[in-house]
């Protein structure tokens, strides 16, 4: 497995602020970590993006927020305004939920329609579209192929798993979600095109799985356990090893 430093590894993450039951303090506790270790990006929640810019502004951190989230059921004009507002309000990169229910119906025209709409706005402001499938609700591969296609086609920045907020029925009654599967994200690699990247959400809680996800050619994470995975390097540095590395 190809070594990889610290900075590389705070690179591929966007440090997620999104769980409903954060508070503000909460929120800028988390600002704070992402900015101490220099990720990629903050993905917070839509109404604390002035805040997040405000705080970053000076960093190397860069701005996240979510569209349509975590279900992509809005109407296309209401992703449209989340999306001006977010930018206006200092976002620079933006996570959109696909309308699941138009891809299961398989009216692609649809979901092209409402994913140009979006990036028509997004590269009008420079900021980076990733668009979120929810793999979880999506069975086979076909789906997945099929919104890869559309996405290469439109040329957006990223094509996203999941919104680590798809809850499944499991056969025992629980509700859960498998995330960032490796097949699924080999098969995203597979079938986008070489400009477009792909980013693993859901279930990357560790070093190893980041570097796991990294060797199948993923370039951005959704990532909770921040601060654990960048302590793990500094121990790997120290005389550990993560299993493969």
């Amino acid at each position: 497995m190809e070594k990889v430093s610290k900075h590389e590894i705070a690179k591929m993450i966007d440090h997620s602020l999104l769980h409903p039951t954060m508070d503000d303090r909460t929120l800028r506790e988390g600002i704070e970590l992402a900015r101490k270790y220099d990720v990629a990006s903050v993905c917070i929640k839509p109404y604390a993006v002035k805040m997040a810019a405000d705080m970053l502004q000076g960093s190397g951190v860069m701005v996240c927020t979510v569209i349509g989230f975590p279900h992509g059921n809005s109407r296309v004009d209401v992703k449209l305004f989340e999306t001006e507002r977010a930018i206006d309000d200092g976002a620079v990169e933006i996570d959109m939920v696909v309308n699941t229910g138009k891809v299961l119906s398989e009216d692609w025209d649809y979901v092209y329609n409402e994913i140009a709409a979006i990036v028509g706005v997004t590269k009008k402001h420079g900021a980076a579209l990733k668009v979120i499938f929810e793999n979880d609700f999506l069975p086979g591969d076909r789906y997945k192929i099929r919104l890869c296609e559309i996405c290469s086609e439109l040329k957006v920045e990223f094509v996203k798993t999941s919104t680590g907020y798809g809850f499944v029925k499991q056969p025992d009654g629980s509700y859960n979600y498998k995330g960032a599967t490796l097949d699924d994200l080999v098969l995203m690699r597979k079938h986008a095109a070489p400009g477009v990247e792909v980013k693993a959400a859901g279930g990357i809680r560790t070093l190893e799985d980041t570097l796991r996800v990294r060797e199948v050619g993923v370039t951005r994470i959704r990532a909770t356990a921040t601060e654990a995975i960048l302590q793990a390097v500094d121990g790997m540095k120290a005389g550990g090893s993560p299993e493969g590395y």
